[in-house]
């Protein structure tokens, strides 16, 4: 019989300190979702697996977080699953389990989804994605999961714009138009301003598994920016978004603000729930880009949109 290797890992490390986070990452797996009145969903998912490790060991037993990660993703396949977010906790909870050495357990998914729907003025069958942030925390005290989205759409800058409408205001004055005719035609069609691809981005976090609807926070984020944009448009599509983003000029800050009142009127959530909303506009006139975010317990968004 061969002498058993020896387990470094276990070993006293050189520099006595500890570590918040030490895992795997970019771990690629299928993961099936079911839901009860529809067809399961199949994600290709990309998982993140973290514990922490301290002072007076060496390192983690790295095979034994694949051997955990492989093992409930493969039953989240085999077996119904209903949130992606309850599969990061229970891979999470096993973590704390089979590491006898750590506090804190913490496991990221990102995937893509697809999103059948139909366009807006020509009414034509297309898909549109976002991508899936789900997490979850496990410690002592219990574990925290997190579910949300990142997806993209448009925005009309409202600066540029007012440039514009007071460039158009002045030559209607020029031609000797009236100026209620002026307000009128202002009021009907927007003036241009220079657009951007912005990326919004929402989760909600809460002890247990938050009581969201991936579906909603979609289209809560989708909502916030100035317009919706779609896979596939025909030339009345086109319009249609060049039209509703320009009615709908919002600044970063804007869209922000917006995520934040869409969610508080569209979701129920308990008031100590976290809700973290960024916004980041690729900006077309600039070399820099514009980004915003906040991050406020779900209580004290209704407070603050109430006047408190």
């Amino acid at each position: 019989m061969s002498e058993q290797l020896p387990d470094v890992q276990a070993s006293s490390p050189d520099v006595s300190v500890g570590l918040n986070r030490v895992g795997v990452t970019g771990v690629e797996k299928l993961v099936k979702i079911d839901r009860r009145e529809d067809r399961p969903i199949v994600l290709m998912a990309e998982f993140e697996a973290y514990v922490d490790l301290p002072k007076w060991r060496k390192g983690i037993d790295m095979s034994r977080n694949m051997e955990v990660v492989d093992e409930i993703l493969e039953e989240a396949v085999s077996e119904p699953a209903y949130r992606v977010e309850d599969v990061c906790g229970d891979v999470a909870e096993r973590l704390l389990d089979k590491h006898d050495y750590t506090s804190r357990a913490e496991v990221r998914m990102e995937a893509e989804y697809v999103i059948r729907e139909r366009t807006p003025a020509s009414d034509r069958q297309t898909q549109s994605t976002a991508d899936i942030i789900a997490s979850a925390t496990a410690d002592e005290d219990g574990t925290r999961a997190e579910i949300g989205c990142h997806v993209v759409g448009m925005t009309v800058c409202p600066c540029s714009q007012g440039m514009s409408e007071a460039r158009a205001r002045e030559t209607l004055r020029e031609l000797d138009v009236e100026e209620d005719v002026i307000e009128r035609f202002l009021d009907e069609v927007p003036q241009p301003g220079h657009s951007q691809r912005g990326h919004a981005t929402i989760t909600v976090e809460a002890a247990g598994s938050p009581d969201v609807e991936l579906h909603d926070l979609i289209d809560i984020a989708r909502d916030s920016m100035s317009a919706r944009i779609y896979n596939y448009a025909k030339r009345p599509d086109e319009d249609h978004m060049t039209y509703e983003s320009h009615a709908n000029a919002k600044f970063v800050e804007d869209c922000v603000r917006a995520l934040a009142e869409n969610a508080v009127e569209r979701l129920d959530l308990p008031d100590d729930a976290v809700l973290s909303m960024k916004q980041s506009n690729d900006e077309s006139i600039h070399q820099h880009n514009a980004h915003a975010e906040r991050v406020a317990e779900f209580g004290q968004l209704k407070a603050e949109l109430n006047g408190q």
